[in-house]
This record gives structure tokens, C-alpha cells and sequence, in this order.
């Protein structure tokens, strides 16, 4: 073809494309939308009846985007495998190791695969809602999906064989290549948007074990086998008719190891962790919402549960001493509010239903771990068996719990001043934070036995300070004494 023909063959062309995309515009203006459904409708059965393949889509979220799609994932991660060697658009994640690159298919990119003779083609995409009003405060989010296409006539290998294959192979991967995660909830109370993730998250890291804790080995025994009986359960929770999860109390004073021992447990279970801040869930709702969300195989944890909201107090109000009394709570508590940033309406009855209501039914394999230094400030509705099903008390370090710090942090299984430790143990309290303080050497040339007298020196401070303490509240309660003698005798 000569040069010139070319042109006017070019020129041909994009004449006809630039009528059709005007007649197209005129046509989607002025034609109703009922009729240009029903036309469009129309078409696709018309073209159905010469295009020979058949198409599966398989949506990230299905209903009403409540829960994240367990065929989505399973697909997912099945063309992670197949995606590396012959995708040329790929995305890259840390891997599980947390030293080397994950591979997977980019979006709008394509990848076959064959089964049994039959190939395939699978597709990424995701449909992006149009624009909206900027002034709009729940833009709607992007809707990812795959999609896969194939021959009509090996529908029946692929709807009876190949999709269950893909379903099974893509869970064996996803649980091979699984990295565990810490998360924790998102604030939307200054700025709602439906774009805005319920859950963040970073890789749970944490090396905490029950090896490592310090814990009397009979009592971190039991909750071993507490945790392992529960995670081969799920026959026996469907058999008696529970929702498979288990909830656990831990507490104890400040320093005891409560959130090591949550740690352990993730790490022993191999669980992801969600740890859930009730100061920043907005209402009831979103805290269903947030249940919805997270997965199987996971802790929920609220630490500190009695510092959080207005959820610690007993439902009968004590009788009031005096109405003074009673202003100066009331400024009390204001001031408290205002140092958080949006007041929750999260409510003990939103709690209860969180833990153990219909909605917990929605998922299994999860432990529900609530903390506490006071647990006498805890209503009995919301710690009940039942509910937090096993109570853990962590109390001061004993001193079959400092062996084993000594073993972790010094590599020693015996020394001569183990003796004084453990008369010093017995006199007075210490938490195992202090006592890991003071074994842990400050210095590459402090050796073992210096890491030990700091310990003996600091359980002889303790002592000092408990007795120096209890001086003290002898001494108030003598003078409490006195004075009300002296009252009952002007009176």
C-alpha cells in the first residue's frame, strides 16, 4: 500500500471512531437508562450465542462488603504461585521470613493456567466507582475481583474439578506462606470515610515464648495445654452447639507479664493478634463491625479493660455521702473525657455482645484476652464463665519464676547466691519486670554474679520500701483511731 493510501486509510479510521464515540455520547444522554439496559442485555445474549467462553468472578467482598471473601483469598493466593513465572506486571511483598520478596499478579494483568488439558486464563481487576461530589464524606471504595475464563465445553471439569482444586491448593498456600500480624483498630470519629480500613496492621514480631516466661512451670503447663486442647476443638464446639472460641481473664499487678504472656500464646497457636482500643471505636455498631473483620485463628485482645470507657463499675449505684462528694467526681471524671479525643458510646451491654452474642458466632478459632491490674473493679456480667472461660492470676515473681530468667537472661541454672534470692523472694514482693531489670547486664563487662547482687540489692530496697509503707499505714490508722476517740469524747 502506498504512503499516501495509508494516510487516508488512517484518517478513514479515526473519522469512524470519532462518529461512533459521538453518537455513543448522544446515545447514553438521551436514551433512557431502563432502555439502554434492556438493549445492553440484549447484546450480551446476542453475543453469548457466538462467543463460545464462559466467565467466573470471583468478588474480594461479597453482600455488603461485611467480610472479606474466603474464595477471593484462597484465589489469591493460588496465583501467587502461577502469577511469578508468567505475569509481566507483578506487585512484591515481604515474605514470611521477612528476607526475601512475595511475588503476585499486579492488577489489570493475566495469567493461564491448564488443568487436566483445559486452559485457562485469569484476569485482575476492579471496578472503580465514578467520581462524586468532593463535599461527599463516604466515597465509595474501589471493588477488586478475578475473573476467569474458559472454554464452554470444559464447564464441566472446571465448575466440578478445577475450582475445588484451585479453593484447596490456594488454602495449603495461604497457610504455608502465612505471616502473622498485629493489628489494631482505626479511628473514624474525626474524619468517617468508607475508604478507611477498620483494621491496620504491622508483622507480629514479637519473640516472646513459654519457654521464656517466667511462669511456675505446673501453671504454664496447664495453660499450654488449655490453648492446644482448644485449637483441635472444633468438632467438639460444634457438637455441643458453641461458637469455637475461648475467652481468657488475665490478671495481676502492673509488671507481672501479662501482655509477654499474650505474646506466647500468639506465637504458640501461631494466631494473629488484634489488639482493640475501646477509646477509638465510636459506637456499639462499629464494634460489631470490627468483630466482622477479623479472621479466624486469631486473639482479640483489651488490655487494661478497667481503664477502658465506663465499663469497670458495678450496675448499682452506692448511696451518695454528700452532695460535695459528688460535684467533685463529676469534675473529676469531665477532666478525665477531655484528655481523650471523641467520648465513646461503647456500652457494657455492646461488650457483653461483642464476646459471646449472635455476632461472635460470625468466624471461629479466636481467643477473646482481656487484661486488668484491679480485677475486684470488673462488673461480674462481664467476666462470668462463659464469657472469659479461664482466669489467670499473675502475681509477683516467685523464685521457681526467676530460674528462669536467670537461665534466659545469664545462662545460669544454679549459683551460690541463689540461696539468699530465694530467703529474699520469700520476705518480700517484686514483679518479674524488675527482676528482668536487674539481671539484664548493663555493660559488656558486668559478669553474671554483678547482675545478681543488683538483684539482692534491689530486693532489699523493696523490703525497706514495703515495711516503710506499712509503718506508714499503721501510723494513719492509729491516728484515725485517736481522732475518733477524741471525737466520741467532746461529744
Amino acid at each position: 500500500m502506498m504512503p499516501g493510501n495509508i494516510a487516508a486509510g488512517w484518517a478513514s479510521l479515526g473519522s469512524t471512531v470519532a462518529s461512533f464515540m459521538f453518537f455513543w455520547a448522544v446515545f447514553r444522554q438521551f436514551i433512557p437508562y431502563e432502555l439502554r439496559l434492556h438493549l445492553e442485555n440484549l447484546t450480551h445474549k446476542i453475543m453469548g450465542l457466538f462467543h463460545p467462553y464462559i466467565q467466573i468472578s470471583f468478588h474480594e467482598f461479597t453482600g455488603d462488603r461485611l467480610k472479606r471473601s474466603e474464595a477471593y483469598t484462597a484465589v489469591e493466593a493460588y496465583l501467587s504461585t502461577n502469577s511469578s513465572k508468567n505475569a509481566k506486571r507483578l506487585k512484591a511483598e515481604i515474605a514470611k521470613d521477612c528476607s526475601s520478596l512475595a511475588l503476585s499478579m499486579d492488577e489489570h494483568e493475566r495469567v493461564t493456567d491448564e488443568y487436566r488439558g483445559a486452559k485457562v486464563w485469569w484476569a485482575a481487576s476492579k471496578l472503580v466507582p465514578p467520581a462524586r461530589s468532593s463535599v461527599s464524606f463516604y466515597p465509595e471504595k474501589e471493588k477488586r475481583y478475578y475473573k476467569l475464563t474458559f472454554h464452554k465445553k470444559y464447564r464441566e471439569i472446571m465448575t466440578d474439578n478445577y475450582l475445588e482444586h484451585v479453593v484447596k491448593e490456594g488454602k495449603e498456600i495461604g497457610v504455608r506462606n502465612r505471616q502473622r500480624k498485629l493489628y489494631t483498630n482505626c479511628s473514624n470519629h474525626r474524619w468517617p470515610s468508607h475508604n478507611q480500613p477498620m483494621w491496620s496492621h504491622v508483622v507480629f514480631e514479637h519473640p516472646a515464648t513459654f519457654e521464656t516466661i517466667a511462669l511456675e512451670p505446673e501453671k504454664k503447663q496447664d495453660i499450654i495445654d488449655d490453648l492446644l486442647t482448644f485449637s483441635k476443638s472444633k468438632d467438639y464446639y460444634a457438637r455441643i452447639g458453641k461458637v469455637w472460641k475461648r475467652g481468657y481473664l488475665l490478671y495481676g499487678p502492673p509488671g507481672t507479664g501479662k501482655s509477654t504472656m499474650i505474646a506466647a500464646m500468639a506465637n504458640l497457636l501461631s494466631y494473629d493478634v488484634y489488639d482493640l482500643e475501646l477509646t477509638a471505636v465510636k459506637d456499639n455498631t462499629e464494634l460489631r463491625k470490627l468483630l466482622i473483620e477479623t479472621t479466624n485463628k486469631s486473639i482479640i485482645v483489651i488490655e487494661d479493660i478497667d481503664c477502658s470507657l465506663d465499663l469497670t463499675g458495678q450496675r448499682k449505684k452506692k448511696e451518695e455521702k454528700s452532695s460535695e462528694s459528688q460535684e467533685d467526681e463529676k469534675v473529676k471524671e469531665i477532666s478525665r473525657k477531655d484528655n481523650r479525643e471523641e467520648s465513646s458510646k461503647v456500652t457494657l451491654s455492646g461488650l457483653l455482645n461483642f464476646i459471646d452474642g449472635l455476632w461472635s458466632a460470625c468466624g471461629g478459632e479466636r481467643l477473646i484476652v482481656f487484661t486488668t491490674n484491679y480485677v475486684e473493679k470488673l462488673d461480674p456480667a462481664l467476666i462470668r464463665r462463659g464469657r472469659m472461660d479461664k482466669h489467670i492470676e499473675f502475681s509477683y515473681c516467685s523464685f521457681k519464676a526467676f530460674k528462669v530468667l536467670a537461665n534466659n537472661y545469664l545462662g545460669l541454672e544454679t549459683h551460690p547466691l541463689f540461696e539468699m534470692i530465694q530467703q529474699s523472694m520469700e520476705e518480700t514482693n517484686i514483679t518479674p519486670a524488675d527482676v528482668a531489670e536487674n539481671l539484664m547486664p548493663k555493660s559488656p563487662t558486668e559478669d553474671a554474679e554483678k547482675c545478681l547482687l543488683n538483684l539482692i540489692r534491689a530486693l532489699e530496697e523493696a523490703k525497706e520500701e514495703a515495711a516503710k509503707k506499712k509503718a506508714e499505714e499503721l501510723n494513719d490508722t492509729q491516728a484515725k483511731k485517736d481522732e475518733t476517740i477524741q471525737s466520741q469524747e467532746i461529744n
